[in-house]
């Protein structure tokens, strides 16, 4: 009888986040935006990508030039782009938050299910992104 081998375990190998790859039209713009908002320093780097980094993270926002991007949909509607996935961001004060990141040129959404804990807006390529209550 042969015996099982145990499937090998995250720690065995150490996968850790490292950065996440934005779509728009306009990656300097939205480069500054999410520089801005979070306080970290945007880089232009090579072919159209910005570097969106800071504090004592190793994790970065890479933002990616695309000719052919267009911007999702939120709520999701059958037969339009689909959002993929978003952003959280942890915050002290949603209220305060929300009003920095407007002045930015984020765009509250309309729909909002639950604002006594996290307000959705959307960057201003379109992104759709939340601001969350610290816990």
């Amino acid at each position: 009888m042969e015996q099982e081998k145990s499937a090998p375990q995250a720690t065995e190998w150490l996968i850790r986040p490292r950065s996440v790859v934005i779509d728009c039209t306009n990656a300097g713009e939205l480069a500054d935006f999410y520089a801005a908002l979070l306080g970290w320093q945007a880089e232009k780097g090579f072919d159209g990508l910005y570097c969106v980094s800071g504090g004592a993270s190793s994790f970065r926002l890479l933002i990616s030039e695309d000719e052919g991007y267009v911007p999702p949909v939120w709520p999701e509607e059958p037969g339009r782009q689909q959002k993929g996935m978003h952003l959280d961001f942890t915050v002290d004060d949603l209220d305060k938050a929300a009003a920095y990141a407007v002045s930015l040129g984020a765009v509250k959404s309309a729909k909002q299910y639950n604002p006594k804990q996290w307000i959705t807006l959307f960057d201003p390529a379109g992104h759709p992104f939340c601001l969350c209550l610290s816990e």
